[in-house]
């Protein structure tokens, strides 16, 4: 029965001019006129701010990409100086992200409009200026051991 009546339907429908169609079927459009995903101008970075650095951070990267790899899809943008992935002190595996440095600002600015957003290794990467890296606080003095060998410890009294 509602097979039946879907069919009569889109017949009376596709017999239907216009003006007879009721105000909702009129402005229905399966089509979509506007997005708002970022067109691929866009993401290549058509709105980046300019580089100051030649320096790139990547992120996004697979676990299973190495420098060569990273090497082999940035080369094409200029003199390339290094290529880093960076790895897990005790697995050795990539822990996602990795830096690149170009020659000169202009090479970086290329391979970063160039690589942002792409597909690398299957993963979709994300090229953007690389940071100074931050000093780290200074380590805290190590206490001094006392002639008598006890050491006091501030949280919970005195051991030895």
């Amino acid at each position: 029965m509602a097979l039946s009546s879907s069919l009569g339907l889109r017949r009376l429908l596709l017999r239907a001019s216009p003006s007879s169609l009721p105000q909702w079927k009129r402005s229905f459009s399966p089509v979509r006129q506007s997005s708002s995903f970022p067109s691929d101008d866009d993401a290549a970075g058509g709105n980046l701010p300019p580089l100051t650095t030649p320096k790139l951070f990547v992120s996004g990267l697979s676990r299973l990409t190495t420098d060569e790899k990273l090497r082999e899809a940035f080369s094409p943008y200029g003199q390339l100086l290094e290529a880093k992935v960076i790895t897990d002190r005790v697995s050795g595996r990539s822990k996602g992200f990795a830096f690149v440095r170009y020659a000169t600002i202009e090479e970086a600015d290329k391979a970063r409009h160039g690589m942002n957003a792409k597909f690398l290794d299957g993963w979709v990467i994300f090229v953007d200026p690389a940071k100074p890296r931050e000093p780290k606080p200074p380590r805290p003095a190590a206490p001094e051991p006392s002639e008598t060998g006890i050491r006091t410890n501030k949280t919970i009294g005195w051991c030895g």
